[in-house]
């Protein structure tokens, strides 16, 4: 005022040396429970004053006032926190979860370990590739709804996989351009289908446990996950070397890894001819198990083949091991040992070429009857000698009764059965 000629406001400005810090309330036993280590009331209270806190205690419950110098008390957990670090963290077991004796690994895990150890022991190379793919990958498999990324590490690869097929498509292209050109390659992982419920833009806080309507929310947002296992075949099978001629691998040494699968799992299995998108489409099927669709086998689609630079041939499977967990028995029981001789017989049959090997197999087996222990396919026979759209399917047949030792007439019977029963379903004749 005096020397600048100022005027004096009557406003005026107050200060204190001090500024007011909150009072937190706490559970006396509320750091037992947080640490995991029985605090007594004593121990709590002198921690505390040790750091200049105001603490007063009314039955069970703590009010503590932090000293001005320490703004960073601003929850009921800091004040566990210098509990914990005052009386030593030391005092904090270790403990290490013990099994419960005489359990060990989960059915599920032990299938899992199987069903890895029985390919690896195959011949086939275990692979981890990333579950990261782009749109376009995503639906060599299908169009199936995904899981799109927020924040992509690679913005070309925005989506969460919805088959393993892409990854290993992917990774069998990188060890070909780097000269390993035989590739036997399995990949077990989770794949990520979109889930039905609406995402949770608003996080629950972290300090305490979310409501019964937050959990639901979340859980309902969380993509299904469900285990996969896939394999990819390509290259040779096996090399040529002297007196042996080179086998290229395809579809049938992955169909081979899908009985693989199946026994170690205990369950059997039929094919069902379909086109599915990105195999071959005269050369796929799903695998049927009870009636229940759990994955597909194939080759892969000469078109993905070549857009990806792999193989004209590359044969392709992939099964939901979930599935095949719920279906598999808790209990396996070893088949008694048969004593009786067996009696084996072929049968060779024309029919419709869209007639599928599978449906005549099923009819067979539903016409020899009990009698007929085993059936497999070893011809499909097409060329000179037959109509046009005909085929030629050779089956071998293995007949045995349980109790007696079955003759040739009686196996021939039960095959004349099978065969009329084929003749009324599908027009199939006997081939001469």
């Amino acid at each position: 005022v005096e020397l600048a000629g100022g005027k004096l406001s009557g406003v005026g400005a107050d200060f204190s040396e001090q500024s007011q810090r909150p009072e937190l309330s706490m559970d006396a036993s509320y750091p037992s429970q947080l640490v995991g280590v029985d605090y007594s009331l004593d121990q709590v209270v002198s921690s505390l004053e040790q750091i200049g806190c105001t603490v007063s205690v009314s039955g069970s419950t703590l009010s503590v006032t932090a000293p001005s110098w320490r703004p960073d008390i601003t929850h009921k957990t800091d004040l566990v926190e210098e509990v914990a670090r005052l009386v030593g963290y030391d005092k904090i077991p270790t403990r290490l979860p013990v099994a419960p004796p005489g359990r060990g690994l989960t059915r599920r895990q032990r299938l899992r370990r199987r069903s890895l150890s029985a390919l690896t022991g195959a011949g086939l190379i275990e692979v981890l590739n990333y579950p990261f793919v782009s749109k376009e990958q995503n639906a060599w498999m299908g169009e199936v709804e995904a899981v799109e990324l927020e924040n992509p590490i690679q913005s070309e690869f925005g989506q969460l996989r919805t088959s393993l097929v892409p990854g290993l498509v992917l990774a069998a292209a990188r060890n070909i351009s780097r000269g390993m050109v035989d590739l036997a390659l399995v990949e077990e992982g989770s794949v990520f289908l979109a889930a039905a419920g609406s995402p949770v833009l608003q996080l629950p806080i972290g300090n305490q446990r979310p409501s019964d309507q937050e959990l639901a929310a979340l859980k309902s947002s969380i993509p299904n996950q469900p285990r996969f296992i896939s394999g990819l075949f390509t290259g040779n099978w096996v090399k040529q070397g002297p007196g042996q001629s080179a086998i290229t691998a395809g579809y049938p040494q992955a169909l081979g890894a899908v009985e693989i699968l199946l026994q170690q799992a205990a369950l059997g299995f039929e094919l069902e001819q379909a086109k599915l998108p990105g195999l071959h489409p005269g050369r796929a099927a799903r695998v049927l198990v009870q009636g229940q669709a759990v994955g597909l086998v194939g080759e892969l689609h000469p078109d993905l083949a070549s857009e990806n630079h792999l193989p004209r041939q590359v044969g392709i499977f992939e099964l939901n091991l979930d599935a095949l967990y719920a279906l598999s028995p808790e209990i396996v029981t070893a088949k008694s040992v048969d004593v009786m001789p067996a009696a084996t017989q072929d049968l060779s049959m024309v029919v419709a070429t869209s007639v599928a090997a599978s449906e005549l197999m099923t009819t067979i087996i539903a016409g020899a009857g009990e009698l007929l222990e085993e059936i497999r396919l070893v011809d499909d026979y097409r060329g000179a000698g037959l109509a046009e759209g005909t085929k030629s399917l050779t089956f071998a047949l293995l007949f045995r009764a349980d109790d007696r030792t079955l003759t040739q007439q009686e196996a021939s019977a039960a095959r004349d059965k099978a065969v009329a029963l084929a003749a009324e379903k599908h027009g199939a004749v006997l081939r001469g």
